[in-house]
């Protein structure tokens, strides 16, 4: 109908003056222009099947690009041929349906029209989702960069689960996908498991933008793993769409810190405690909001012991070091061996009834869980024990350990005589190669020819106390805390005698203790950040270090003079900021990291998140599939690996 012509060339051509108007390409982009220069391999037939209209984005080659705007809406004028036979395809689709197939090439996601530009243009004037092609892929070449690193992964999925609508924009969410729906990315799925995904991923998508998620800058199907990874994928299939809706609204600030570029806040010092005015004092004193009739609770839930777990010793520690501090003004209660979603779930549930008003989960493992009770209980806070977590419901709380590793490793070099030093680290996750990369970089600047021989002790088939006698090593950083159940001495930094007896040099302390009182005292002294001072869009992780005193070293008594003062005039310089392991020129095993000349030092992103190990290590990361099942559990929610 030339009416509907007139309506799809008026929105053409406000899309074309939009376009002018931002410094735009008002017209179609043409493939053969973007392929200008690029490297590819040969095209790949896929054969035909349905695509979304969405990813159809441009023309093949230049001959019509023209003719529309940038969004496939017609430009000619209503008496031209091509509005003829646009208008001629607008009444045979409402008639019958367009049937002939279009041809298209696909580049990376987005496809290009060689035949049936103008069936495309009716198709999206008439917000029809999907359209049947015959598809041609061609693959790019020659590039390594993070756009074609979760392209290779999508050509995984594709083989498995032939669907294009599924875009990721991060590495490793196609694999994360595919283990939330219990499968893998090289076996076929099954055709139902298919359709299921296809039909709740339609859903999502359709209630998300119609919140307004087509307006943020990640894609449906990052804000669609994001959801199942709170809700669960099956909500999606047995839950009202009233329900799901009311679903996508509660977490749509998870949503929003998604899609921020800087979308994590490290705090690197405690808050300072709040300057009252005249009048506030008299307030605190006529209504304190926690008294020894009303405390502040406290609920800890551990996923293991404290009587079998060095770290969950650790945090029991510092829960008992609440008591002996605040005394009845502050009340904490624990949840022992809540290693599975249920017993989680129950001790939340639990801990809800007394009235808690602070929740904290000290293992990186439990972050799915301890996230999904945050959405379901907002009233209460809750922290997690691990770094680089991007979620607005859940803060994060961590400690600048690299810093204690850095005089360790320093103290290490300076004892080791064959110039042989050993590292036991646990999990490979976010902050942990900070640790062992600080502790090799300290080794070096005493004894630039000593050697970091590193092992991981979550390795489920070996032992790695015989990789270490393997090594010949006689001095090792190994587990940093004591298991309260085991009278070892083989913890911290410590000497192996000729005689096998041990020799304690140094001991990296968690003050679990002083951390929890410092966050305790935000929450009693009204400096606890509330969700209105902090950004939507941005994730908070409180990240303290020595300067804070939550981290420290404790040094043998039987260390030579010399060593004691080299060792202190470390730890001075570090907490007063004035030496940074990570600053100026650093080395890894495959190159340079930092050239010489360079100032300053890496950032927090930079040194939570870093991959790679220094040139002095001799090891490497381990394979997921190498770990012990508690290992792989703790590396899907922070890992620095692959699973």
């Amino acid at each position: 109908m030339r009416e509907d012509y007139l309506k799809a060339q008026k929105k053409g051509r406000r899309a074309y003056q939009k376009a002018v108007v931002n410094g735009q390409y008002p017209f179609l982009p043409a493939l053969d222009d973007i392929l200008q220069g690029q490297p590819v391999s040969s095209e790949m037939p896929q054969g035909l099947m349905e695509i979304p209209l969405s990813m159809v984005t441009g023309t093949r080659t230049r001959g019509r690009q023209e003719a529309f705007s940038n969004d496939f809406m017609p430009l000619l004028d209503i008496e031209s041929e091509f509005a003829t036979k646009w208008i001629k395809l607008y009444d045979s689709q409402i008639e019958e349906g367009i049937r002939d197939p279009v041809k298209v090439y696909e580049y990376l996601w987005n496809f290009y029209v060689q035949e049936g530009n103008k069936r495309v243009s009716v198709l999206k004037y008439m917000d029809v989702p999907m359209i049947m092609a015959d598809v041609i892929r061609i693959m790019p070449v020659g590039r390594d960069d993070d756009e074609i690193r979760i392209y290779d992964e999508f050509l995984d999925f594709f083989q498995v689960v032939p669907l294009y609508e599924i875009r990721f924009t991060q590495e490793g969410s196609y694999r994360k996908l595919a283990a939330a729906l219990g499968q893998n990315l090289t076996d076929p799925w099954p055709e139902e498991r298919i359709l299921d995904l296809r039909s709740a991923f339609s859903t999502f998508r359709e209630l998300y933008e119609a919140q307004g998620g087509d307006k943020l800058r990640i894609t449906p199907a990052d804000a669609f793993l994001t959801y199942i990874g709170i809700y669960h994928f099956d909500s999606l299939l047995n839950d009202p769409r009233k329900t799901i809706d009311k679903q996508i609204e509660k977490i749509w600030d998870e949503f929003l810190v998604e899609a921020a570029d800087d979308n994590i806040s490290f705090q690197e010092q405690p808050s300072p405690e709040k300057k009252d005015s005249l009048l506030s004092p008299l307030l605190n004193k006529l209504i304190p909001e926690y008294t020894e009739a009303h405390p502040l609770r406290i609920a800890f839930i551990y996923d293991r012991n404290p009587a079998d777990s060095r770290w969950i010793y650790g945090h029991e520690l510092g829960r008992n070091h609440l008591s002996e501090s605040f005394g009845p003004l502050v009340r904490t209660i624990a949840y022992e061996d809540c290693n599975t979603e249920e017993e989680f779930n129950q001790a939340v549930a639990e801990a809800a009834v007394r009235e808690a008003d602070l929740v904290i989960t000290p293992s990186a493992a439990q972050m799915d869980y301890t996230l999904r009770a945050a959405i379901q209980y907002p009233k209460i806070k809750f922290l997690n024990c691990s770094i680089n977590q991007s979620h607005n419901a859940v803060r994060t709380y961590y400690g600048r350990m690299y810093e204690a590793k850095f005089i360790m490793g320093a103290l290490a070099a300076s004892m080791a005589h064959n110039h042989v030093i050993g590292y036991v680290a646990d999990y490979p996750i976010f902050g942990s190669l900070a640790n062992i990369n600080a502790f090799a970089i300290g080794a070096a600047m005493i004894d630039p020819y000593a050697r970091i021989h590193l092992t991981w002790s979550s390795y489920k088939d070996r032992d790695w106390k015989e990789d270490m006698r393997e090594a010949n090593v006689r001095v090792l950083s190994g587990p940093d805390l004591i298991k309260p159940t085991e009278a070892s001495r083989e913890y911290g930094l410590y000497y192996i005698n000729d005689d096998h007896t041990i020799q304690n040099l140094a001991m990296p302390v968690w003050d679990w203790g002083k951390y929890y009182e410092l966050i305790v005292r935000t929450i009693l002294n009204d400096t606890w950040p509330e969700k209105t001072s902090v950004r939507k869009d941005q994730a908070l992780n409180y990240w303290w270090g020595m300067s804070a005193g939550v981290i420290d070293v404790i040094f043998s008594k039987s260390l030579p003079y010399y060593s004691v003062k080299m060792m202190n005039a470390l730890r001075r310089n570090m907490i007063s900021g004035s030496i940074h392991p990570f600053e100026g020129e650093l080395h890894s095993q495959t190159g340079i990291v930092r050239p010489a000349g360079t100032e300053g030092h890496l950032s927090n992103e930079e040194i939570v998140a870093m991959s790679w190990l220094n040139d002095n290590i001799i090891g490497s990361l381990p394979e997921a599939s190498a770990l012990t099942d508690a290992g792989k559990k703790t590396i899907t929610t922070s890992g620095v690996i692959e699973q």
